[in-house]
């Protein structure tokens, strides 16, 4: 029988009134083995890494800095040079998965123009990646709730160009929520796409919230990832509505 998916809390997005190391004791108090963060640059790491050791944690992932930027008009130095930066922090934690996300639509010039430049920025990115044994997962987002004008919305999308780059490095972030709020069909593209990911977030839809009594049934989504044969972290990456506990206590309850 597959094993069921390993769970990442996303302190982001809980206990937000708490300073930030002091939620990653709450992570083992909720009974979890694994966090995760967005960006690094601004956190003291040092201090993390602390609580991090002490409460016998892994971090599962971890933002590529500058985020939302590669659809920019520029080289891929400053890209290369996130990468190199954002390994160093992440290696640090014992973590090997960097977040990327892309940015918004260049209003100005076609889809396959910024395309090209983007692809151009994930080759180098990629080879940096494999240098500093870190591996970038490209995530796709909704255009139409949380991220007005974002460039990259599809698993298609994505799919092309971790194809054309064909890196061992660089793969797919499937965030259930969004790719549901965009085009659905979670299960199979969870199918079609499995060996391409390299991370994946979970969130109640519609709202973002818990993950019980929305459009999704988590406890499906949860066995096709087992079946699959994905053994990566699953991040929680939603807002509770009904108390941080609970919701995590839930989320582990649908496994």
């Amino acid at each position: 029988m597959p094993a069921s998916p390993k769970l990442s809390i996303c302190i982001e997005m809980f206990w937000p009134n708490l300073p930030f190391e002091q939620r990653i004791p709450l992570v083992k108090q909720a009974g979890y083995n694994a966090f995760e963060f967005w960006g690094w640059s601004a956190k003291d790491l040092d201090t993390v890494r602390a609580a991090q050791l002490e409460n016998g944690l892994a971090v599962a992932g971890i933002m590529c800095e500058p985020g939302f930027s590669l659809v920019r008009r520029s080289g891929a130095e400053e890209h290369v040079q996130g990468v190199i930066d954002s390994a160093q922090a992440a290696r640090a934690l014992d973590c090997s998965t960097l977040i990327v996300t892309t940015g918004n639509v260049v209003a100005d010039e076609s889809y396959e123009i910024t395309r090209r430049r983007v692809l151009r920025k994930l080759r180098a990115m990629a080879a940096a990646a494999a240098d500093h044994d870190v591996t970038l997962v490209l995530e796709p987002l909704n255009p139409r709730v949380d991220h007005a004008g974002y460039w990259l919305t599809t698993m298609a999308q994505a799919m092309d160009l971790i194809a054309d780059v064909d890196s061992p490095n660089l793969k797919i972030l499937y965030d259930i929520y969004h790719q549901q709020v965009t085009e659905g069909n979670i299960i199979a593209h969870l199918r079609q796409y499995a060996p391409w990911i390299g991370h994946i977030h979970v969130a109640g839809a519609p709202g973002r919230g818990e993950l019980v009594g929305g459009d999704l049934d988590y406890r499906a989504i949860f066995k096709a990832i087992a079946e699959v044969g994905y053994t990566g972290y699953v991040g929680l990456e939603f807002r509770p509505t009904r108390g941080d506990e609970a919701a995590l206590a839930e989320a582990r309850s649908l496994l």
